[in-house]
């Protein structure tokens, strides 16, 4: 899942919503967890978009458990030293990873020492939320849709264009990488330090494409300053209604990105459940549905523990897949 930086203030949930989810929770509600706060790791920088919904949450878990959810952030090497803090910490329900997709499900695959697995290693709670990325071109670019930009791109010599993302292993790099891998096409990848500045050289016209995460594309694409062929993942953005996915456009790609919560593998089923329960009725309420549009997540339908666990699972063995054919190495 891709992060930006956002007014974090703007998030937070009134208390009076959150304490109305008590009632909502399952028997194992009785069982005394928490006695103590707990901490909720996210493996990212402050104010990114990893903190910013962990925040949401944190409040809305502090109400309904009566104990402070604690975020503490520990950005570094990609996602991987929060992560790697949370997965060695004691499976005693205090201590869990509020994370993205890329650092739970590609990380693993694209750093030969990782040093977790993100199946393996932890309990899943809950996904939250389902978003893609979109595929971007200046304005005078000729080609309106996903199709007439693969027929532009065979027109012209194998890797003399280029597109930008936001880093090598990034949801950009290997959404783009899905499109030549299915097409056979050959293009040059650009990375450079966010999709913000990727999108400014595309908008120029110094690079013929780029993909592009919600927040900094959509004020582009509906002020004209670039178009969207295509969105990655399995819906469409209700910010942008009318770009069609990539797998409505005859290259089949499924995967989301998302945000979630994890926990230290061998945490108790009860808390695990309960955790799960929670956040899931959190993200029915409709008060909270701008808030997930502003942050890119396409839609928010809840999932159980296992439907969870299997999307990590089949997530993992996806992303490797790309990664291997694509033969993409971080250096």
């Amino acid at each position: 899942m891709v992060v930006y930086k956002r007014r974090a203030g703007a998030m937070l949930i009134g208390l009076s919503i959150a304490s109305a989810l008590v009632w909502q929770l399952p028997a194992a509600a009785q069982d005394n967890w928490p006695t103590k706060p707990v901490r909720l790791i996210v493996p990212s920088g402050a104010g990114s978009g990893t903190d910013i919904v962990a925040r949401v949450f944190a409040e809305s878990l502090s109400s309904i458990f009566k104990q402070p959810f604690v975020v503490e952030v520990k950005p570094g090497a990609n996602g991987m030293i929060g992560t790697r803090e949370v997965a060695k910490a004691p499976a005693d329900g205090y201590t869990l990873l509020f994370t993205y997709a890329a650092a739970q499900v590609i990380n693993q695959s694209l750093y030969p020492n990782a040093g977790y697995d993100g199946a393996k290693d932890f309990a899943a709670v809950a996904q939250i939320g389902s978003g893609g990325n979109f595929l971007v071109v200046a304005p005078d670019f000729p080609a309106r849709n996903l199709q007439e930009f693969i027929a532009e791109m065979r027109k012209r010599p194998a890797g003399s264009a280029s597109y930008g993302t936001w880093g090598v292993g990034s949801g950009g790099h290997l959404s783009m990488e899905m499109i030549l891998q299915q097409t056979g096409l050959k293009m040059q990848h650009v990375p450079y330090k966010s999709a913000a500045e990727s999108n400014v050289e595309t908008m120029a016209g110094r690079l013929q494409a780029g993909f592009s995460a919600a927040p900094p594309a959509v004020p582009l694409v509906k002020a004209g300053k670039l178009r969207a062929l295509a969105i990655s993942g399995p819906s469409r953005d209700p910010a942008l209604p009318d770009v069609p996915t990539m797998t409505e456009q005859g290259v089949p790609f499924p995967n989301a990105f998302w945000y979630a919560l994890v926990a230290p593998a061998g945490t108790p089923r009860a808390i695990v459940e309960r955790l799960n329960a929670a956040i899931n009725r959190t993200m029915e309420l409709p008060d909270y549905a701008k808030r997930w549009e502003s942050l890119g997540l396409a839609t928010m339908r809840p999932k159980s523990v296992e439907q969870f666990a299997e999307t990590i699972r089949s997530d993992i063995a996806t992303w490797a897949d790309v990664i291997r054919k694509g033969q993409i190495k971080v250096e």
